[in-house]
């Protein structure tokens, strides 16, 4: 079956950082776009990183620029998010999803975030 799998959350302190992973099986990643979206207790679930199938192109929320890095091992069918200079507020479940579509990054994340079916996803956990 087609499966993506999310993994590495866990619990860190301020400051500190987290590499997660999301590994899929059942079909290859390379002509997907790729997307990582976070849903806090009481909030809306939110796009926080997306990376493009054809060239590469990414999106980072405001909110995560400069600390986050999205990435893609295609050898490896296997997506990562790695998170530094994480806050309280980034706590959350983290999710994962795909598309066939190369659209635009930006437009893509968006399309992603209202059609796409969610897993488990991750939890991170940022306290002192």
């Amino acid at each position: 079956q087609v499966q993506l799998v999310e993994s590495g959350g866990g619990l860190v302190q301020p400051g500190g950082s987290l590499r997660l992973s999301c590994a899929a099986s059942g079909f290859t990643l390379d002509y997907y776009a790729i997307g990582w979206f976070r849903q806090a207790p009481g909030k809306e679930r939110e796009g926080v990183s997306c990376i493009s199938s054809s060239d590469g192109s990414t999106y980072y929320a405001d909110s995560v620029k400069g600390r986050f890095t999205i990435s893609r091992d295609n050898a490896k069918n296997t997506v990562y998010l790695q998170m530094n200079s994480l806050k309280a507020g980034n706590t959350a479940v983290y999710y994962c999803t795909t598309d066939p579509r190369n659209w635009a990054i930006k437009a893509m994340c968006v399309v992603m975030g209202l059609t796409s079916t969610w897993g488990q996803g991750t939890q991170v956990t940022v306290s002192s």
